[in-house]
């Protein structure tokens, strides 16, 4: 009696083994994707990102999965890229200033000012030039889900006050490392300093830059405001980001999940665009709180500094400025 009882407990565990495995196979999505950005837990861009994960196993009946990498958990923004272009099942946040490393062109949807506000760069997307640019872009292994997250409007936090162009003399301010943001902060009179945002925080805090631009909510989540007690709201860039993914490993993909991928992308754009707009509001008021001293200045004048920018990029098609500003009329 007692070896069949034993014999029927390991028959039972065997069994309840068994059954675990099969049902997790039933239940393990088919088609897994890492989504990887800079962003913490917690911030606009995880919480939209999270919106997308659950849109896109709805839309997908669980066959789609997104596993979410925040914080550089995948490497830096061009880490993930590289990554990308060889084919892996990789989704990243990025611009047109890092897809102009590929297409020239895309590099003025990063420029300053260019648009009334952020609703004028989401109509730009839905242009026939953007078209082209993007299908330039698959050409080099690349290819855009979604073009309408709003990131946000992009400010600056600094260590002293500043009201005019002219102030920002001398000021080493961090901006992503892209050229167009770079050039920009140039002409606008700050010194540009490149660098990834997870060292922002300490670069702040040691002295070895003077400030940073990012949009409000990022700049608080980063606790950027810790170090640098200034907001100073230029305005300079209303940052519409784009997801990108391997053309190599979309192309392979059913037709069905495609479309799950790039609708709930964009529903997922929809969801981040309100966010970032309330949590801005809400933002201001919570570092004003915390010690920060909040600063207007006259947009007209950082504007007019910021123009030559335009004219600093002969790889661009000529006229590019004019055609794009076209399309805003």
């Amino acid at each position: 009696m007692k070896l069949n009882s034993t014999y029927k407990k390991l028959l039972g565990t065997l069994i309840g083994a068994t059954l675990c495995l099969s049902m997790s196979s039933v239940f393990a999505a088919d088609y897994v994707i890492k989504i990887a950005y800079e962003n913490n837990p917690g911030e606009p861009v995880d919480l939209a990102v999270k919106e997308w994960a659950r849109l896109f196993a709805q839309k997908t009946g669980g066959k789609g999965e997104l596993k979410i990498y925040p914080s550089s958990m995948l490497g830096s923004k061009k880490d993930v890229m590289e990554q990308m272009k060889l084919g892996s099942a990789i989704i990243t946040i990025a611009d047109g200033g890092f897809f102009a490393d590929y297409v020239p062109d895309f590099g003025i949807l990063m420029g300053p000012y260019l648009g009334k506000d952020y609703t004028d760069i989401i109509k730009l997307s839905q242009t026939p030039w953007f078209a082209d640019l993007n299908t330039k872009l698959q050409a080099k292994g690349y290819h855009i889900l979604t073009s309408n997250w709003l990131y946000g409007v992009r400010h600056m936090v600094t260590k002293k006050p500043v009201k005019t162009p002219a102030d920002l003399k001398g000021m080493k301010i961090r901006v992503p490392n892209n050229r167009i943001q770079i050039d920009a902060m140039k002409t606008m009179g700050a010194t540009p300093t490149p660098m990834p945002l997870a060292e922002v925080y300490p670069a702040l805090s040691t002295g070895v830059i003077d400030g940073a631009e990012n949009p409000i909510p990022v700049l608080y989540a980063q606790k950027h405001h810790e170090a640098a007690k200034y907001l100073i709201l230029t305005g300079h860039l209303d940052n519409v980001s784009q997801w990108v993914t391997s053309e190599t490993y979309f192309a392979k993909l059913p037709p069905e999940v495609k479309k799950a991928l790039t609708e709930s992308a964009n529903e997922a754009g929809d969801f981040m665009t309100k966010t970032i707009l309330q949590t801005e509001k809400e933002t201001i008021e919570k570092m004003k709180k915390e010690g920060v001293t909040v600063i207007e200045v006259d947009k007209k004048a950082f504007r007019d500094a910021a123009k030559p920018t335009y004219s600093h990029f002969p790889e661009w098609t000529p006229g590019l400025y004019d055609k794009v500003q076209s399309y805003l009329k």
